[in-house]
Parts: C-alpha cells; sequence; structure tokens
C-alpha cells in the first residue's frame, strides 16, 4: 500500500495557495494538511499537524522559504515554487527534492510530486525491515535514499567536512553520505575501525599491505599519523612491522 505524504502549502500569494491546492486534490497520493500564508503561519500549523511535505515559496516577507527550510527536521521534505529560477541552485543546496518555476501546470507538478513519493517510498521502506538489518551493518543516507552497508564491506572512510565517503570491496564508487568522521567514529566498533588520520579511518580486517607509513589500498595510499602510530601498531600486534 503506498503512503500517503501530508503537505502543507506555504505561499503569500493567495491565488497560488489556490492552484497548488487544486493540484494536490488532483493527486491521489496527496493529502492537504494545511496552507499558510508565511513560514510563520507554517510553524504554527506544524507545531499541531503532521507533515511530511512541504510546497515552499521562496520569497516570502519576514522569513524566507529558504531560511524557513534549514530550520526543518530532515524528514520534512520541501519542493520549492518561485517565480525566480535564479534561486535554484540555493535550492538544492539545502537538500530540495525539487524546483517548480512559477506559472506551472499540473503535468509538471505531478512530476515533483513524483519524485517525492519515490523519496517517501524509499524513506519508509527500510523502516519496516529495520529490525531485519543483518548484524554487523550500518544504515546511511546517501543521495535521499537509505543504504544498508556490512561492516566487513568496508575498506575505508574518507571525511570531507560535513560528509564521509565510505569505500567498500567490489564497489568502484564510495557511498556520499551527510555526516562527520567524528560520527562515524562513534557509530564504527572500535575493535575492527581505527582513525589513522584526521581525514581517514581504515577497518583494520581489511588492512593487508603497509609501506612507508602509508595504509595501501589499490591505488589509494592512506598516511598514519605520528600521533597514532604508536596505537596502530598495538592494534595490528604483530602482522606488520612498521
Amino acid at each position: 500500500m503506498s503512503h500517503t505524504i501530508h503537505c502543507l502549502i506555504v505561499d503569500d500569494e493567495p491565488l497560488a495557495l489556490e492552484l497548488i491546492e487544486s493540484y494536490v486534490e488532483k493527486t491521489p497520493f496527496l493529502k492537504l494538511a494545511g496552507k499558510a500564508g508565511s513560514a510563520f503561519q507554517a510553524m504554527q500549523v506544524m507545531n499541531d499537524t503532521e507533515i511530511d511535505l512541504l510546497f515552499l515559496d521562496i520569497q516570502m516577507p519576514g522569513l524566507t522559504g529558504l531560511e524557513f527550510s534549514k530550520s526543518l527536521q530532515s524528514e520534512v521534505r520541501v519542493i520549492f515554487t518561485t517565480a525566480f529560477s535564479q534561486f535554484a541552485l540555493e535550492g538544492f543546496k539545502v537538500d530540495a527534492l525539487d524546483y517548480l518555476v512559477k506559472p506551472f501546470n499540473y503535468s509538471e507538478f505531478l512530476r515533483s510530486a513524483q519524485k517525492a513519493q519515490k523519496w517517501f517510498s524509499l524513506f519508509n521502506a527500510p523502516k519496516k525491515v529495520l529490525s531485519g538489518l543483518p548484524v554487523g551493518s550500518i544504515l546511511v543516507k546517501s543521495e535521499s535514499r537509505l543504504i544498508g552497508i556490512e561492516l566487513n564491506s568496508i575498506l575505508f572512510v574518507e571525511s570531507m567536512g560535513d560528509y564521509v565517503k565510505i569505500y567498500c570491496v567490489d564497489n568502484d564508487h564510495p557511498v556520499i553520505t551527510q555526516t562527520t568522521m567524528k560520527s562515524m567514529v562513534e557509530k564504527l566498533p572500535d575493535h575492527q575501525f581505527f582513525r589513522v588520520h584526521r581525514s581517514y579511518m581504515v577497518n583494520m580486517d581489511r588492512v593487508k599491505t603497509i609501506e612507508r607509513n602509508r595504509i595501501i589500498f589499490d591505488k589509494v595510499h592512506i598516511p598514519v599519523s605520528e600521533s597514532v602510530k604508536e596505537a596502530f601498531n598495538k592494534m595490528l600486534g604483530d602482522r606488520f612491522l612498521m
């Protein structure tokens, strides 16, 4: 059974509110949960009503849609609606599902709504089987998908500021997720994973070759910081000499 998406329309133009409301009512998997003429009104609605998706205008007085979107919980998704196409890049920077440029017709609206439907299908499906996630696995969000990764398949993790890349065996492309290395250190078991550098954490079970204080994973050479070298050697035991 498909998930019903509860929507809130936020726009300071009454005609825009009416038009989007009519589009929502024509779409079987959407349910209108409320309308608001400003971000402040939207906050009040969201305090009393469970909302999944916002159709959110960007240019509004007081608090813009972009500013408001940054305060939302991660499970509440946004489709921006605006007459100004130059805001598209900013919209996607805050992880919007889509961007509708006014005036848009129902066909364009439906395509955006279907993107939301696909996202919520992916988001809700793993919740039902979360207890069935294999022991020794983690669940990460990547590009609006939830992905289960077996710990034993991980080679190493690379920090990119507010993101990390997770490199796995037999996968040419890393899984990129929005989190910090600190969070990954807390999530991964310390008997198996070791932070060898401020930007790298390795799966010790996958370390096979070390050369000149660098761990070799095929063409990738990961440095071992002097500050952790002694602890790293201790964890390796007698398997390697550095």
